[in-house]
């Protein structure tokens, strides 16, 4: 998934976080399915997404979630 163009291609919950991941219009609309439409992105969260660490995008709806329960 070295190639996942993240403009583009189909993301769901079993999608990777991949080295190449960017925040764009198609992971929104996908964000904003997953999560509602008040979703929105904040440092904390984008950090998190990019922490090197393997995860996928559910695990990202997951997590927003659970960060919004604070």
């Amino acid at each position: 998934m070295a190639n996942f163009d993240w403009h583009k291609d189909k993301i769901t919950r079993a999608t990777p976080i991949t080295p190449s991941y960017r925040n764009t219009q198609n992971v929104r609309r996908f964000f904003k399915a997953e999560c509602g439409g008040h979703f929105k992105f904040d440092r904390s969260f984008m950090a998190w997404l990019k922490d090197g660490k393997p995860k996928t995008m559910g695990h990202a709806v997951d997590e927003w979630a659970r960060s919004k329960k604070k």
